[in-house]
Parts: C-alpha cells; structure tokens; sequence
C-alpha cells in the first residue's frame, strides 16, 4: 500500500465513496425513515470513526431587515461505529429514526433532506446530501382540506424563527391562507396557519386571522396592525375521524366570530 495512495485518498482522491438509500422518498412527520447507507472502498484501507444520517432543513430568520438562511438538524442517527473498510470492499449499513412531528412539510419552499457523513481518519470526510418529500399526517391533511373546502389556497408556506412558538425547535412552519372564494372573499386578507404540536392522530393549530379593512375605523386598524386576531385550537383524533368537511365546520366556527 503506497505512501503515494494514502497521501491521495486523504485528500478525497481514491478515497472511499458513500451513498444514502431509503425505503421510499416520502414520508410523514412521527414516521420511521429506514434504509441503508452503501459504502464502496477506495484505493487504500481507511479506518471510519462513525457513520451519521441527520434529517436537516433550514428556517429564516431577519436580522437589521435582511433574512438570513439558517440550517438547523432535526435528528441524527449513528449508523456504525468505528469499522475499517478495505480496498474496494463494499457494505451495506442499516438504518432507521424516527422523523420528528416538527418537520416542515414539503409545501412552499422549505427543503428537508438527509445528510450522511463519514469520519474518516486523517482524510477529507465524505459526504451524501438526499433530498425527502414530507408529505402531511393524516389529521394535518384533514385541515388543509378544511380550509380549502372553505374556499382558501395557499399563497406561501415559510419556515420562520419563531422560538417562543416553536414546540421543542425555533422555528415554525407558517401557511398563508387567502380566501379566492365561498364564504370569506372579500371579507379576510389571510389567515395565517401554525401546526403547533403535531401529532399522528391531532393537532393544534394557532391561527392568525386578518381582517379586510371594509370601513374607515377599519382601515384605521389595519395601518395601526389592530385588524388581526390570533385564537387555537385543537383538532382532536374524533374530529378527524369525522371528515374534512367536519373540520371545516371547526374552523368556520372559529374564523367567522372574528370577520
């Protein structure tokens, strides 16, 4: 094994490679990630300290009028501990975790995606970036579908710095909801919609309801920022057993007392 090989692979070249694969590209908050992290030897025997899989995204947050992009791990796993890999040997490590209720879903312009890295012994650590698809539980689901039969779409989804909001992180994911329809146009600008505490079978939300300056006292409002009203709410596991339009009726209740 030649001096000249080593001095190559710890610079990365001829060193060893690693590829992340999991059962599927799409997943739901509180669901299990399982896979497998391939590793292919390169030219040397090279000694790996550990090999983890984090779950990363990022949220934005403003400082002096500017946003600013800050990547935050929601989770990691230790897939191996220490193990030696020789000249283009190849292994197949398993992995599984658990993605935490509080990832942002794959909606608006927020990235989730799998990072792998490799401490490789006095050598560039190769890395793996695989983006996922979050896609919402099935009582998140039942409220988006609510607001919809309501007659809201989604303008922008954004993951923000909020510490004082977020469950057990920074951040939360912020959907706003404009009325392009049924009983709201003309009524409301938006409502805004955190998942507060997601969990596989309820939610709490924390809605943020923008009134439509319709008169001179109301216009006075909305330049002072008196025209918006935050409320929760809990959606329980009974009211999502009973449909979407049973969570419509939820919320219609709740945003209609403050139009």
């Amino acid at each position: 094994m030649s001096f000249f090989n080593r001095m190559m692979a710890s610079v990365g070249i001829g060193a060893a490679k690693i590829d992340t694969l999991t059962e599927k590209s799409a997943y739901a908050p509180g669901e299990e990630i399982r896979g497998i992290v391939r590793i292919q030897g390169g030219s040397v025997e090279q000694q790996i300290e550990g090999i983890d899989v984090s779950v990363m995204t990022y949220y934005i947050k403003e400082v002096n009028d500017t946003k600013m992009k800050h990547n935050v791990v929601l989770a990691k796993a230790r897939v191996t501990p220490p193990v030696t890999i020789q000249p283009n040997e190849n292994k197949e490590l398993p992995f599984s975790f658990i993605l935490p209720p509080n990832t942002p879903l794959s909606i608006g312009r927020t990235p989730v995606w799998l990072h792998t890295a490799a401490d490789i012994r006095s050598a560039v650590d190769p890395t793996d970036n695989d983006h996922i698809e979050v896609v919402p539980t099935h009582a998140m689901n039942m409220v988006l579908q609510a607001f919809e039969r309501l007659g809201f779409r989604i303008r922008e989804a954004e993951t923000l710095y909020a510490p004082k909001l977020g469950d057990t992180s920074p951040y939360v994911q912020e959907f706003e909801w404009v009325p392009y329809g049924g009983p709201y146009a003309g009524r409301l600008d938006e409502v805004e919609l955190v998942f507060l505490r997601n969990r596989i079978t309820e939610v709490e939300l924390l809605l943020q309801i923008d009134r439509r300056a319709s008169n001179l006292f109301g216009m006075f409002a909305e330049a002072m920022d008196m025209d918006e009203s935050f409320v929760r709410i809990v959606i329980s596991e009974s009211d999502v057993h009973n449909g979407p339009e049973f969570v419509a009726n939820l919320l219609d209740d709740v945003i209609s007392r403050y139009t």
